[in-house]
């Protein structure tokens, strides 16, 4: 079980950025401390503070030529991490 899905990249995100916050996508079942400790294993970072959120799918339906299709959009989790001073994470250093 993976931890870590992916890090979220988004305008919001990005801003957060700039004060040490990092938002990454995580495992339904993770908690706060295997957040903290797979962030550190993998970045090499130290983190002060994880804040979690669930996002549940949302409904959604769009009109066909033959008909109405509806169905519903994945939930996930979010995890906001905060880093302690002076430490950052480069997402773009192995592109």
């Amino acid at each position: 079980m993976s931890v870590l899905k992916r890090p979220i990249i988004s305008e919001k995100s990005q801003g957060l950025n700039t004060k040490g916050k990092y938002t990454f996508e995580v495992n339904l079942n993770a908690n706060k401390i295997q957040i903290a400790k797979a962030v550190e294993n993998m970045y090499g970072v130290t983190v002060a503070e994880v804040a979690t959120i669930t996002q549940f799918g949302k409904k959604k339906s769009r009109m066909t030529k033959t008909k109405v299709s509806s169905g519903r959009t994945s939930t996930f989790k979010k995890a906001i991490v905060t880093l302690k001073e002076g430490e950052l994470i480069d997402f773009y250093a192995e592109i």
